[in-house]
């Protein structure tokens, strides 16, 4: 139940919807409460892993405590994976016709979208965690709603709506985001009900 939620871990969003999404896709099951909290991260270069854990570590040293950051790719094939981490910068600038038209020269108009969650307990000495997900599919001339990024112009393997025109619990049961955050979300639970059990055999000494 969500009363008995007493823990909370801050998720760096400025993102109202994103937070929302978020919310909706955890649901009643996560044991902690997410508070959002906006920080101007630097914006790193590399590969998505390093970028990842390059922001989370900063994350947690701002926030000085435990810590989850996203971050999201979306990667062309034809274009050997790139926009990926820089999507943000290629949307505002091009917008999502502008990433279509980015492809017209290419026959393959294949991409994936990427999510990647990273986690950090807040204490330096421990591993930021990793949790990843992918969902296969195309790009195409944008169609539906503008309030999500580059939902308009991505399109799933197997369907045949983008994501913007999809029903909200469509989208939230194959979306990258979804499946990053059932593996953040299966770590988290398995991590509560072992520090339940270890608290259990204590007691019971």
């Amino acid at each position: 139940m969500a009363g008995k939620k007493v823990r909370s871990v801050v998720f760096v969003t400025g993102n109202a919807k994103k937070l929302e999404e978020v919310v909706q896709i955890l649901g009643d099951k996560f044991p902690f409460t997410l508070v959002s909290k906006k920080l101007d991260l630097p914006e790193y270069q590399g590969e998505p892993d390093e970028i990842s854990i390059k922001k989370c570590q900063e994350a947690a040293k701002e926030v000085q405590g435990p810590v989850i950051v996203e971050d999201t790719c979306l990667c062309f094939n034809a274009l050997g994976g790139l926009p990926g981490p820089y999507i943000k910068w290629f949307l505002s600038k091009l917008h999502p016709e502008g990433l279509y038209k980015l492809l017209a020269g290419f026959e393959d108009k294949s991409a994936y979208a990427l999510c990647t969650f990273a986690y950090s307990t807040g204490n330096p000495e421990d591993p930021v965690k990793l949790f990843r997900g992918k969902t296969l599919g195309k790009i195409v001339a944008p169609r539906g709603p503008r309030d999500f990024g580059w939902d308009p112009c991505f399109q799933p393997d197997n369907f045949d709506q983008t994501y913007a025109e999809m029903p909200k619990p469509v989208k939230n049961s194959i979306s990258h985001r979804y499946k990053a955050l059932s593996e953040l979300a299966d770590y988290f639970i398995d991590k509560n009900d072992s520090s339940k059990k270890s608290h259990l055999e204590v007691k019971n000494h």
